[in-house]
């Protein structure tokens, strides 16, 4: 049974702004103004340029290819090559996962303002319960979003109002940084965590109606939407409280409105929205993960059961192992480190992916393309080749044990693609998996359109 095609542009964009606004902005602000100072905002402004850069490339690599496993597809038939497109996927699949940790710790600190339990124990409820709706079904899912969405940016437009009171009413330097440009870009390695989510629009392809033109669409809107509130809304920030106090903050969102608007109920308000915004991005992130895992299931990439789909139309195996993945990166630390190790790993992906179109602009010339990055060079497309220089530009910022730790992953990636490689030569216990696992035949999805 295949996945529906249940989502509009409408619904997709949704899906895109969900997962872009629900992280970074209500639980990672505090930390990066306390690196950037009040330029914070400029923070957001240089993250949105590195993600419109590669963002261009995915949504003409999206209109070429409207698949799940996106990343998977695009680097196999840029590169020819198996073991890096796996390499490419697994590394986004690991992100993902660790990203909803993150986001899930984020809603735990409210939840925790709120009702004082520990924010580890409200993050691992929380997937449990988002598991459920990510098992229900898409319509299911897409409706929850739809909901949240437009709560979580009501929220946002709120703050802004709230900012447009202060604006000039203290002398503010919104250019000020504690170390300069060095303290911006630092900051910005950490927010970017918060432009994460346009790119996982991709792998929602086959549940998308004509997803060839709508895909490429919601994920610029979905871009230009989150870049819009982020940088709105971290000036209105600075206006209200200041980076000093944004740095101390837990919920520094429900702060901001509390310091605005006198009373606690605004304060319970703000952070009501900040649980549904949180609590949106782990379904989305979720979901995508899944997604991805029964797309390289698909592909003959993990065992066959991955794409086992049930009478809800879901891949229900992959969406247990994504859940208890995620619940176990509860235990790697703070969300500060969660978050920078997300970014190193969606950093290594954007490089691949821009290289991807680059290669596929010579090597497919004819294929057709509902969208077209913009800013060429003859067949060369220059935001892609800006892509790339950022990627290097911000992984040189992070800390060398992060940098370690995700060589680690993907050394595992490495060990996994050698090993289940060899199960599938040997056909070694061949009841684990299903038996396109090891054979190809006619019925098979992809068999044809994606062959090396």
């Amino acid at each position: 049974m295949g996945l529906k095609k249940e989502l509009s542009l409408f619904q997709t964009t949704l899906y895109g702004v969900g997962i872009i606004v629900g992280a970074g902005i209500y639980v990672l602000l505090g930390q990066g103004a306390g690196i950037a100072g009040n330029a914070i905002w400029i923070s957001f402004a240089i993250a949105a340029l590195i993600a419109a850069f590669t963002g261009l490339s995915y949504a003409e690599l999206s209109s070429m290819f409207p698949r799940d496993a996106a990343e998977y597809i695009f680097t196999k038939k840029a590169f020819k090559s198996d073991v890096l497109a796996f390499l490419v996927q697994w590394a986004m699949i690991i992100t993902l996962i660790i990203s909803a940790a993150t986001v899930a710790l984020g809603f735990g600190g409210y939840f925790s303002s709120l009702f004082g339990v520990d924010p580890k124990y409200a993050a691992a409820g929380l997937i449990i319960i988002i598991t459920v709706l990510n098992y229900k079904g898409i319509k299911t899912s897409a409706k929850y979003n739809n909901f949240s969405s437009i709560l979580e940016v009501l929220g946002l437009v709120f703050v802004i109002l709230l900012g447009i009171f202060f604006f000039g009413k203290n002398d503010i330097d919104y250019f000020a940084s504690p170390t300069g440009l060095t303290g911006i870009l630092s900051a910005t390695t950490l927010i970017f965590f918060a432009y994460i989510g346009f790119e996982e629009l991709v792998n929602l392809s086959e549940e998308t109606k004509n997803a060839s033109r709508v895909i490429p669409k919601a994920l610029v809107l979905s871009l230009v939407i989150s870049t819009v509130l982020y940088i709105l809304v971290s000036l209105a920030a600075v206006a209200i409280v200041g980076s000093d106090a944004l740095s101390k903050s837990k919920a520094p969102i429900a702060d901001i409105v509390s310091a605005a608007v006198p009373g606690s109920t605004a304060r319970l308000l703000m952070s009501f929205i900040a649980l549904f915004s949180t609590s949106n991005t782990v379904l989305v992130i979720l979901i995508v993960a899944s997604r991805m895992l029964y797309g390289l299931s698909c592909n003959h990439e993990l065992p066959g059961i991955c794409k086992t789909t049930g009478t809800t139309g879901t891949p229900y195996i992959s969406i247990i192992i994504v859940t208890i993945t995620a619940l176990i990166s509860l235990l790697i630390g703070g969300i500060k480190t969660i978050a920078s190790i997300t970014d190193i790993g969606i950093f290594l992906v954007y490089l691949f992916v821009n290289f991807s179109l680059i290669r596929l602009r010579y090597s497919e010339p004819n294929l057709k393309r509902e969208f077209k990055s913009p800013v060429n060079l003859g067949k060369f497309p220059l935001l892609a080749l800006f892509g790339i220089l950022t990627v290097f530009l911000m992984l040189y910022h992070f800390e060398l044990k992060l940098l370690v730790f995700e060589s680690v992953i993907i050394f595992a990636g490495i060990l996994f693609y050698y090993g289940f490689a060899g199960v599938q030569k040997l056909k070694a216990h061949p009841s684990l998996f299903r038996k396109s696992a090891f054979t190809m035949n006619k019925n098979e999805p992809f068999k044809n359109k994606f062959k090396s």
